[in-house]
């Protein structure tokens, strides 16, 4: 019997210290997506994978890839204590999960300040087409997807760059307007950006390099950066992953996306209003007296939440999002009303501890998505 084991990697940036003192550790952990989820919530089948303070994730990845791809062609033989009989497993990367950083890291997207932002879809443009009423609109479409080969290419066309004059200004153009940038790559990219610098630099008395000669000689550092592997071997080991699109196998971060993002935020401009109107007393009481029996995480002290209005983290937002309809009637605009309307949909589309009916709740979702 042949089995495919489903694989769920985790890559993060922790401290190695157990005090406070922040000691910045690259960490990749490893789930069989087979468990049931109880079981994927225990720390017992969370396997550690490797660890370094000192080796890039994307390098530590890289070694991982090709352990996971040598495995997968040759298989790993076990025993089935159920059927007792010899079986072989095959496993494949399902996805791979991070925060948003993380995320960006881990698909060489170049963070939110770029013309194209999205780290799944090519959604955005340049700022005047974003400013625009068209443009604005389609920011909260999906766009076409990113295919992992394009990013490559893009990838490639900014070392090409490199051997160009001017090429500072030329790269930093490229990457503000794709999106792209290898950070695995990045020290030899401006490794070489300095270099041509240099060889352009005219001084006085002396003749100018030849462009061919600089050409030259970047490419020879370039070889030499690389030491002896091709540009395409020492990109981001995910962009090329063989059944991996990393684009699409990597799931939305929900934490920061939606509770310590869109919540966060809008709770911060609701109490704004209730402040102006001296109604954030009101909203506490209220608050207090909420029953909180049918929550499946009551995070919702009154007192501490108003006192502390600023410093929130997820588990309070998670909770607010869910009574906040039934605590500010009457209290705020319509509009506002409106707002929690849709986050409490929101909210609880994302965080469904437990599904009943798979059948129901596929057909609900699809209907709700429509």
């Amino acid at each position: 019997m042949v089995y495919n084991v489903p694989l769920i990697i985790f890559m993060d940036d922790i401290s190695g210290n157990i005090s406070k003192q922040w000691n910045k550790h690259h960490v990749i952990y490893m789930l069989n997506a087979n468990l049931p989820c109880e079981m994927l919530e225990q720390e017992f089948y969370v396997q550690f994978v490797t660890s370094s303070p000192h080796a890039a994730l994307m390098e530590l990845m890289h070694a991982m890839k090709e352990s996971i791809l040598n495995v997968a062609e040759l298989g790993i033989i076990a025993w089935d204590c159920k059927d007792n009989e010899e079986v072989i497993l095959i496993p494949h990367v399902l996805f791979v999960a991070g925060d948003n950083p993380m995320r960006g890291e881990e698909c060489s997207q170049a963070g939110l300040n770029c013309n194209y932002f999205c780290q799944t879809c090519e959604v955005g443009g340049n700022k005047e087409y974003k400013e625009s009423d068209a443009g604005y609109s389609t920011l909260f479409k999906s766009g076409s997807h990113h295919v992992p080969e394009r990013m490559i290419n893009m990838i490639k066309e900014q070392f090409c760059i490199t051997m160009l004059s001017g090429a500072t200004e030329k790269v930093r153009m490229l990457v503000s307007t794709t999106g792209t940038q290898d950070l695995i790559l990045l020290c030899i990219l401006h490794t070489l950006i300095d270099l041509g610098k240099k060889l352009h630099k005219w001084e006085a008395g002396a003749p100018a390099v030849p462009e061919s000669q600089v050409r030259e000689a970047l490419e020879k550092e370039f070889a030499s950066l690389l030491q002896g592997a091709d540009l395409e071997d020492a990109i981001n080991p995910l962009l090329g992953m063989k059944g991996v699109n990393i684009h699409l196998d990597m799931p939305t971060e929900v934490l920061h996306t939606i509770l310590l993002g869109v919540v966060k935020y809008f709770w911060a401009q609701m109490v704004f209003l209730l402040e102006k109107a001296k109604l954030l007393t009101t909203f506490q009481s209220c608050l207090d007296s909420i029953d909180r029996d049918g929550l499946n995480a009551p995070s919702l002290n009154a007192e501490y939440i108003c006192c502390y209005k600023g410093g929130l983290v997820g588990k309070h937002f998670k909770s607010l999002a869910q009574v906040m309809l039934f605590v500010i009637h009457d209290l705020v605009p319509q509009h506002v009303m409106d707002g929690w309307t849709t986050i409490g949909e929101l909210v609880v589309l994302l965080w469904h501890t437990e599904i009943n009916d798979t059948e129901e709740y596929l057909v609900s979702h699809l209907t709700l998505s429509d």
